[in-house]
């Protein structure tokens, strides 16, 4: 999908990365279940910042940083698992990040650095004969998303404290639902429920955010120092601490497994978690 927007150069500024001229390395790789132990491969170089991947049954959405003519911008990207090579989805001339699913069309949703640095929820079509459109134009500014089961998400909206903002397609504006919150935002279906993870009395929480009560529980305290997570299946999640995943039933928290040891294939930190059909997409930080 090639990507022609009226949109200029623009500098990112977000909570993922802190400058253009100083993005951290890092590379996705990918774990593959297979008769009870798993293949890890490399889906990305590590001399460059990639990250946030998203798997899904044909491949991993993720996100790359490009050189551009302002210096480096970030791009989505898509590893195919069928051929085994990635393609630059976007290649426009602003920087985008967090691929999401569009429940709503056939594409992608991902927040984008306009020009004039505000940072706005966008729809990208698969469709290459359709232009790329923002979602909303009053809802600024976006850090991450995650889509629920009718027209309604959840949104991370930058700010003194960062606050996690629930809104649907109709327009209205977001309800404040937490502050301090992290940046992995996901939804369980099964439990019709939000995940997220916020800061509260000194410690890192993982929460959820129920749409039918429109409350938010708190179920456990995360590691030190951790606040990204993937979910497994409809009540285990699973984080990294250091180069390791651990999984964790979020209705019995107290017990805590490790369920792969993935030092041999990245020998610093694991930061970002995808799972989906037997495969974990994860980041390993280089610099």
């Amino acid at each position: 999908m090639k990507v022609s927007i009226a949109l200029a150069g623009c500098v990112l500024a977000t909570v993922t990365l802190t400058s253009q001229a100083a993005m951290p390395k890092s590379q996705i790789l990918l774990a593959s279940e297979v008769a009870g132990s798993i293949k890890v491969t490399s889906l990305t170089s590590d001399d460059s910042y990639h990250n946030q991947p998203l798997v899904t049954d044909n491949g991993v959405y993720f996100t790359q940083e490009v050189p551009s003519a302002q210096g480096a911008q970030t791009d989505l990207f898509f590893y195919e698992f069928a051929s085994k090579q990635s393609r630059n989805l976007t290649n426009s001339s602003v920087s985008e990040f967090s691929p999401t699913l569009y429940p709503h069309g056939e594409g992608l949703s991902s927040v984008v650095v306009e020009p004039d640095g505000k940072q706005k929820l966008w729809f990208y079509p698969f469709d290459e004969q359709k232009n790329p459109e923002r979602i909303f134009d009053h809802i600024e500014p976006v850090g991450y998303h995650a889509w629920g089961k009718g027209q309604d998400l959840i949104m991370f909206i930058l700010g003194e404290p960062h606050t996690l903002q629930h809104a649907d397609l109709t327009g209205h504006l977001p309800t404040k639902v937490a502050k301090d919150i992290g940046r992995t935002l996901a939804f369980n279906e099964a439990k019709n429920i939000y995940s997220f993870t916020h800061f509260k009395n000194g410690q890192q929480w993982f929460a959820s955010f129920s749409l039918n009560t429109q409350q938010v529980t708190d179920h456990f305290v995360m590691p030190e120092g951790v606040q990204d997570y993937t979910w497994l299946d409809d009540k285990s999640v699973a984080y990294a601490i250091g180069n390791r995943v651990y999984m964790r039933d979020f209705t019995a928290p107290k017990a805590v497994s490790q369920w792969h040891n993935l030092s041999p294939y990245c020998d610093t930190n694991i930061s970002r978690l995808s799972y989906k059909y037997g495969k974990l997409a994860f980041v390993c930080d280089k610099s």
